[in-house]
């Protein structure tokens, strides 16, 4: 039996897509699709970092915030930043203001720019096999994987922080690097360059 439900428009979709109408355009333009460059992958891992202990309602609704505050996710700025930027982004009321979050948004950019093939190259060398079977409920789906669990464990060594392994599954799930999609959703199996909305 298939936990995807249908929305207003009759399509079935994974159900936690269906309780706000940002999850909505969420789930169906962009969750589970590939990201093309560094600074998409970089907006995503520090995106995923600020939502550690919050709602992810919270962070989409924050978005364009974080993206202000953080210049537009451009690693070599936010790499750059100072001791005035962490009080401009501590007083910034559109982000998530933590200062452990923001701090290590500030590292991670640091970090990336030391990778030699870059952010979103790095991040896909973990990409997990398509092995695993769709799941057809929610309590099939993955909170982990052994690829999660040794990104992180990399990642650190490499001065990351908040890429737990949760974060990172959750990360690989939001940039397509593995389809979480339920079996039943109308997303599931579709690419950005193979679906026009």
């Amino acid at each position: 039996m298939s936990d995807a439900v249908a929305g207003p428009d009759g399509r079935l979709r994974c159900p936690w897509a269906l309780s706000a109408p940002e999850y909505v355009a969420y789930h169906d333009d962009e969750w589970g699709r590939p990201v093309q460059d560094d600074r998409a992958m970089f907006e995503r891992l520090s995106l995923e970092a600020f939502q550690s202990g919050l709602s992810w309602l919270i962070i989409l609704r924050k978005r364009e915030g974080f993206r202000a505050a953080f210049d537009n996710f451009d690693l070599s700025a936010v790499a750059s930043y100072g001791e005035r930027d962490r009080a401009r982004l501590l007083a910034d009321a559109a982000i998530v203001r933590n200062r452990a979050k923001i701090d290590a948004t500030i590292a991670n950019a640091q970090a990336a720019l030391d990778l030699p093939d870059g952010l979103l190259a790095y991040v896909h060398g973990y990409a997990p096999d398509d092995g695993v079977p769709a799941p057809s409920a929610l309590s099939e789906v993955r909170a982990v994987s052994p690829e999660s669990t040794a990104l992180a464990k990399d990642l650190r060594k490499r001065g990351f922080r908040f890429v737990g392994p949760t974060t990172l599954y959750a990360l690989m799930q939001a940039t397509g690097m593995v389809d979480d999609h339920l079996a039943d959703c109308w997303r599931r199996g579709t690419t950005a360059a193979s679906v026009t909305a």
